[in-house]
C-alpha cells in the first residue's frame, strides 16, 4: 500500500471478486489515484503526520483548533515568542491540554492578538483508519473500475432497451459517508 493510500489492493480485489493479478497494476494506480481525489474532495489527509502551524492569535481566547485532526500530540505551543508549558493536570495548574480537535490554554495564559504570532507543533491523524473511509475508498474505486469500458458515457442503447449511467464524481453513498469527514472551514 502507498502512504497515503486510503485501502490495500487485497480489500479491492476481494471487493470486485478478482483473484487473478492480471490488473494488479491498474487496480494499484487506481487506489491511489482515488485515496488522493478522496482526501482532496475532504480537504484533509488521514496518515499520521507532523505540523508546524503557524497561526494568528484571536486575542482573548483559551481555546485553538488545530487545522488538522484528532490531535494525537502536541509538542510545543508558542506565542509571541514564548514557550507555553504542558499544564500538569492539577487544580489551578499553568500552560496547554489538548483533545482530539482543540488546545486549551490555562492558568493566565491565552492566545494573545498577533499576526502569526502563535506557533503549534503536532502530530494528527489516525493511526488506524476509520472502516468507513476504507469501505468508500473500495466503493469508489469499484465503481471507476466498472466504467473504465464506458468513461463519458451517460446512456447506452441496445435492443430497445435503455441502460443509463451515473456520471457523478463519487457514488451518492460514498459522498453521504465523506460529507461525516469533510473539513469544510479551512484554518
Amino acid at each position: 500500500m502507498a502512504a497515503g493510500d486510503l485501502t490495500s489492493l487485497a480489500n479491492v480485489k476481494s471487493w470486485l471478486n478478482i483473484s487473478s493479478t492480471d490488473h494488479d497494476a491498474d487496480l494499484t494506480r487506481l487506489i491511489s489515484a482515488c485515496s488522493g481525489f478522496m482526501q482532496q474532495w475532504m480537504n484533509r489527509t488521514f496518515a499520521v503526520s507532523s505540523y508546524n502551524e503557524v497561526r494568528n492569535g484571536p486575542g482573548i481566547s483559551t481555546v485553538m483548533v488545530t487545522a488538522n485532526y484528532p490531535l494525537i500530540s502536541v509538542s510545543s505551543v508558542t506565542i509571541d515568542g514564548v514557550s507555553i508549558p504542558v499544564a500538569n493536570g492539577t487544580f489551578n495548574s499553568q500552560g496547554y491540554t489538548f483533545d482530539q480537535r482543540n488546545i486549551y490554554l490555562a492558568g493566565g495564559y491565552s492566545f494573545a492578538r498577533g499576526k502569526a504570532n502563535v506557533l503549534i507543533s503536532y502530530t494528527a491523524g489516525y493511526a488506524t483508519l476509520p472502516l468507513e473511509i476504507e469501505q468508500a475508498c473500495i466503493e469508489t474505486v469499484g465503481s471507476r473500475w466498472r466504467e473504465r469500458d464506458r468513461i463519458g458515457m451517460a446512456s447506452k442503447a441496445l435492443a430497445g432497451e435503455t441502460t443509463a449511467f451515473s456520471l457523478k464524481d463519487f457514488p451518492a453513498q460514498v459522498i453521504t459517508l465523506m460529507n461525516n469527514y469533510k473539513k469544510v472551514i479551512p484554518l
